[in-house]
């Protein structure tokens, strides 16, 4: 058993790949023995959470993941932890595994009570009652009992998924629980990650109940990007220049935000072109970066980061940086001047040089005319529609944040929270992600080095100082 933590990759696998695994797996051992397993990791994982519970109460389902929950409380009542088992099956319709563990808790002396107790912050509740089969919105008494366990005092365990949440996509369609902490079995399932799954799912563990059989990913967790030590025989212009083109009148700062962040993301030179009349004042506070005109930007030796707060007036400058930009991230009002125009689409899908879209889920939608709604419910693919159809790297933003890029599996961010959500830090991560390919990354590289490190620092940063974009563009390090 694992605590899931942003230290290494790990690999993502959907409902279809998991109950192939499941399937293997009891091919392999035998009937009941999987879930024997499970309920078994349950219990070791409820002990080890909540050793002095006063109280343990387990909510099953009618399925299997209300099987795994039986078993579980076989074990805590075998160990002298008198847990209550609140079942809403029916015998007559139940899988043999479920059965089987049934009939062990009952002769294990397990309590069965119809009743929905009121539990404190001193007792534990599992979780366990609709799980990988949960496919459709959950009504009646299974909803009034996610309800119960929402509003109780208790932490909560879920085995497998909090249920109603969906493990391929992160989204909920009818009521879902809300963990304290989620043991996924057999797979680690890339809807805890992303979307609403983070919320729900807490401190993410994992068991693989040593499955037999192995499936290509469907996604994978992002690691923490490589070391990059300077050599002492470098200089400035051993780590790339950068220019970022945007800044219209009235939004200045978030050009200087993102060149700000690629100057401390450890671009060698860095280059702010301002949309409108005259160098920004803004400059002065960062003497470092040099302003240039639009015009005399020297594209095709730059990364360009190039949108961060353009304005309508960025649409003028789209061809030419389309066409010329050595590497390029488009970001905000470049993306919805992209989305609205087909020629600069065309443009788009036309380049060959390495291209990262950084849009949050309504430039997302824009892009793809589609709605915010239809991206978040499933960001997985909506990131990967992004990269197949602009033939560039897709940075969905959000919860979770989406890596994808076409012909490969995406990744999936395990870093930031919502400190985040604050005016500039999107232009921020523009900049990181330019400074990262003016040193030579790949456009996949360089988009998941610097979402990774985005989500990183926002981690990492002090409680008791405020995370401003401003900020967080100089922590790099």
């Amino acid at each position: 058993m694992h605590p899931i933590t942003p230290d290494r990759a790990w690999p993502l696998h959907g409902s279809a790949a998991t109950r192939q695994l499941e399937a293997s797996a009891i091919a392999a051992t035998g009937p009941h023995v999987l879930m024997q397993r499970a309920g078994l990791s349950v219990a070791r994982l409820a002990l080890a959470l909540a050793p002095h519970a006063r109280h343990v109460w387990v909510a099953c389902g009618p399925g299997n993941n209300g099987g795994d929950g039986m078993e579980a409380a076989m074990h805590l009542q075998r160990w002298g932890r008198r847990p209550r088992v609140r079942w809403f099956g029916d015998e007559r319709r139940l899988a043999p595994d479920a059965a089987a563990s049934l009939q062990r808790a009952r002769e294990a002396g397990v309590a069965f009570t119809d009743t929905l107790p009121e539990l404190t912050a001193q007792d534990l509740a599992i979780d366990a009652l609709l799980g990988l089969g949960g496919t459709r919105a959950a009504a009646g008494e299974i909803a009034a009992c996610i309800g119960t366990l929402n509003a109780g005092a208790a932490p909560v365990l879920a085995v497998d998924l909090p249920s109603g949440l969906s493990a391929d996509t992160g989204q909920a369609t009818g009521p879902a629980v809300r963990a304290r902490h989620t043991l996924s079995l057999l797979t680690l399932k890339p809807g805890l990650f992303t979307g609403l799954g983070r919320d729900l799912a807490g401190a993410v563990w994992f068991d693989p109940l040593h499955g037999a059989g192995a499936t290509t990913p469907c996604a994978t967790l992002l690691a923490p990007p490589p070391k990059h030590p300077r050599a002492h025989a470098s200089h400035k212009g051993s780590y790339g220049d950068v220019a970022v083109l945007g800044g219209a009148t009235g939004m200045r700062g978030a050009a200087v935000l993102a060149a700000t962040a690629a100057l401390h993301a450890g671009a060698g030179r860095v280059y702010v072109s301002t949309l409108g009349s005259g160098a920004p004042e803004l400059l002065a506070d960062v003497p470092e970066l040099m302003w240039r005109a639009p015009g005399a930007l020297e594209l095709a030796r730059l990364a360009v980061a190039c949108g961060c707060g353009g304005g309508e007036q960025v649409a003028a400058q789209l061809p030419r940086v389309l066409a010329e930009a050595a590497q390029l991230v488009l970001d905000a009002d470049a993306l919805n001047a992209i989305a609205a125009d087909a020629g600069l689409q065309a443009l788009l899908r036309q380049r060959r040089q390495p291209t990262v879209l950084t849009p949050h889920p309504l430039e997302a939608a824009r892009l793809l005319q589609s709605s915010t709604g239809a991206i978040q419910a499933d960001r997985l693919a909506a990131a990967q529609a992004l990269a197949e159809r602009f033939s560039a790297v897709a940075v969905l933003k959000g919860s979770g944040t989406v890596v994808a890029a076409p012909g490969r599996s995406p990744a999936i961010n395990p870093t930031g929270n919502a400190r985040l959500a604050s005016a500039g830090t999107g232009d921020v991560l523009a900049g990181f992600v330019a400074a990262r390919l003016a040193a030579g990354a790949s456009a996949w590289d360089a988009a998941c080095q610097a979402v990774f490190r985005h989500g990183a620092l926002a981690d990492a940063w002090p409680a008791d100082r405020p995370l401003t974009a401003s900020a967080l563009a100089r922590a790099w390090a």
